[in-house]
């Protein structure tokens, strides 16, 4: 397939450029190496009760008044919207034995974020669903890159069954998180050092955390006057929302305050019971019984992480060039957006920009 533009990753990035590309009457092949689409984005039923709706693993908000594209991008595939809910007081935990503060905000002082009904996974189901059947393979591991003599690239790598593949493409997208990138692709001509380098040097976003969920049947702490949002310094969950669903359901969401090591010795149902500990501590005993509690860690998730993401950091913007081998390999994902990498709005940025290279 010659004329095809190879896509390495089917996260939001790298479907965004896809449906663009096919948008413009474009060739396009998607290489994922995970059995699933959505890449950072996770979005989960409780086992055995999907009635409750789909929970936020990954990513969760994005904010209108300042990200134009996924604003846009939701609006034109018609997926419903709902704002994050922040009435009422907030809570903060100084440690586990000081009193517990509630503090009210005044209006206007948090930026107002929104979610989608279903999840934010809806957006790449959605973008997904634009594909012509066969453009996504799953299960599709890239290695290896290589620039023909004629320009275009050879691409590599191991298929479902475990067997090699080539593929040649004019243009290769590639929208895997940089560090990723560095250590699992092999390049002909190999990448200039200073490249190798910056790609190895940019922090995975999402990569060294890991979040929990604790669904309820109703959002109980709103009954209370509380927004659901709390800071902790006790732990093990340091910033927590409320993540209720729109049709009735409760939820409270957390990030873990503590890095991959410390997180791996309790284990899942240490964890669990750490993180329903802590809020019944924080919304009283209502919370120490939820339906379910979903944790992700993204340390753990080797299609996400690398040895060098294990440490909790910021997102940092890629330092290294866009584009490479006279503008035929293109690097998108969020890392690479300097604007609102770490965003939703940094991946659809990347994404957009390869697909206009590809185009131009």
């Amino acid at each position: 397939m010659p004329e095809t533009t190879i896509i390495i990753g089917a996260g939001l990035s790298g479907l965004y450029a896809a449906s663009l590309l096919h948008k413009r009457g474009l060739p396009v092949c998607v290489l994922e190496t995970r059995p699933r689409t959505g890449g950072r984005i996770l979005s989960k039923t409780v086992p055995d009760r999907p009635e409750l709706g789909r929970f936020d693993l990954g990513p969760t908000w994005y904010w209108p008044e300042h990200e134009p594209l996924i604003t846009d991008v939701i609006d034109t595939l018609g997926l419903e919207a709902f704002e994050q809910y922040t009435a009422g007081d907030i809570l903060l935990e100084r440690s586990e034995n000081a009193p517990l503060e509630r503090h009210t905000l005044p209006p206007g002082a948090q930026p107002r974020a929104m979610r989608l009904a279903g999840g934010i996974g809806r957006l790449t189901d959605a973008l997904y669903d634009s594909l012509p059947d066969g453009t996504v393979a799953l299960e599709t591991a890239v290695t290896d890159l290589t620039l023909n003599v004629d320009g275009s690239i050879r691409v590599g790598g191991t298929g479902r069954d475990n067997r090699p593949f080539y593929l040649d493409g004019t243009r290769v997208i590639t929208a895997l998180p940089p560090r990723l990138l560095a250590e699992r692709i092999t390049f002909d001509p190999a990448l200039p050092n200073g490249l190798h380098a910056a790609l190895r040097s940019t922090p995975t976003w999402m990569a060294g955390h890991a979040k929990a969920v604790a669904v309820y049947d109703t959002p109980f702490w709103r009954e209370d006057g509380l927004s659901g949002q709390a800071m902790s310094w006790a732990g093990p969950l340091q910033e927590i929302h409320d993540a209720s669903p729109n049709n009735g359901s409760g939820a409270l969401f957390g990030f873990f305050g503590i890095d991959a090591k410390a997180r791996q010795s309790p284990g899942e149902p240490g964890l669990k019971e750490a993180v329903t500990d802590q809020l019944m501590r924080l919304f009283g005993k209502s919370a120490g019984k939820p339906i379910e509690v979903l944790i992700y860690d993204w340390a753990r998730d080797s299609f996400t992480a690398t040895s060098l993401d294990e440490r909790l950091a910021e997102p940092a913007s890629f330092p290294g060039p866009v584009s490479l081998w006279d503008g035929r390999l293109l690097f998108a994902g969020t890392e690479t957006d300097p604007s609102s990498g770490g965003h939703l709005e940094g991946a659809l940025q990347a994404g957009k920009r390869a697909a206009d290279a590809v185009t131009d």
